[in-house]
């Protein structure tokens, strides 16, 4: 397990336990958690053996955003999250959410209690964000005079429709885990968010991460783009998964299961009398 002040990231048969622990303060962001947190998504993004990431806070809370205390006490700090060279480029602050989006992995949340602000940001940036029934969500910021800055808005655009994502940030209203699922925010609600997460994480192991890897990019660079794009886009994937040999092992792996799945069933009907 490699063990950081405030985040903790344990790899474990294929899967990357990535959980943000600074439960005194509700998991809230400062400084050295943003550091932390985007050295180990550069890690992660080196390390063929992982297929899947679990992203989650300690002590039954996400994150409580920002902790603008911290951060607006050191101005050098304030500076160190926001400076780019390029206007285009991701900045520390940006990448800690971007930055899920580009791991060749799928990547699913655990929100559980609070998950406000920049830990929404966070969170926004994984694939599927799986939440427990107590859970509070909210895109924050302007209750602090702020505009969400941490690239949340690339998902958030793909998730809900213009005024939602208006309406949303401009009034930092609080969600239930009902309502934000109900507004597209979260994927699933369950009562056990991180048994669910890991099961379904095993489910996506099954299959070939290189086709996963190809899925991920082409949905992410594909949803907003011309069809052309997409068509492109898909016919090169399939292109280079055809040469792979993970497609191979997932293939055969499944046409076992498959088998399995016919040999019970003829059993069944012959007992049934068909």
């Amino acid at each position: 397990m490699a063990v950081g002040e405030f985040v903790q990231l344990e790899r474990k048969m294929g899967i990357a336990y990535v959980t943000l622990t600074r439960p005194e303060k509700y998991n809230a962001l400062n400084f050295q958690m943003f550091k932390e947190l985007d050295s180990v998504i550069s890690d992660l993004k080196k390390d063929r053996t992982i297929k899947i990431v679990i992203l989650s806070g300690s002590a039954g809370n996400f994150s409580s955003g920002l902790d603008v205390k911290s951060v607006l006490n050191s101005p050098l700090q304030a500076v160190s999250l926001l400076f780019k060279w390029l206007p285009g480029n991701a900045n520390l602050a940006q990448r800690v959410s971007c930055g899920w989006r580009n791991l060749p992995i799928p990547v699913i949340a655990v929100i559980e209690g609070c998950c406000f602000g920049g830990g929404m940001q966070i969170a926004l940036g994984a694939d599927i964000r799986i939440v427990s029934p107590d859970a509070k969500l909210s895109i924050m910021e302007a209750k602090w005079g702020l505009v969400p800055d941490m690239a949340g808005f690339v998902s958030l655009r793909e998730l809900v429709g213009k005024d939602q994502a208006m309406l949303l940030t401009m009034t930092a209203k609080v969600l239930s885990a009902e309502e934000s699922l109900e507004k597209g925010l979260v994927t699933e609600i369950s009562t056990t968010p991180m048994a669910r997460a890991k099961a379904l994480a095993d489910e996506i192991s099954n299959t070939s991460p290189d086709a996963n890897a190809a899925i991920k990019m082409s949905i992410n660079k594909s949803w907003t783009a011309s069809v052309r794009r997409l068509l492109s886009r898909e016919s090169i994937s399939q292109i280079r998964l055809l040469m792979g040999k993970n497609r191979l092992i997932a293939a055969k792996r499944n046409s076992e299961d498959v088998k399995g799945v016919e040999v019970k069933t003829k059993y069944r009907d012959r007992q049934s009398g068909w």
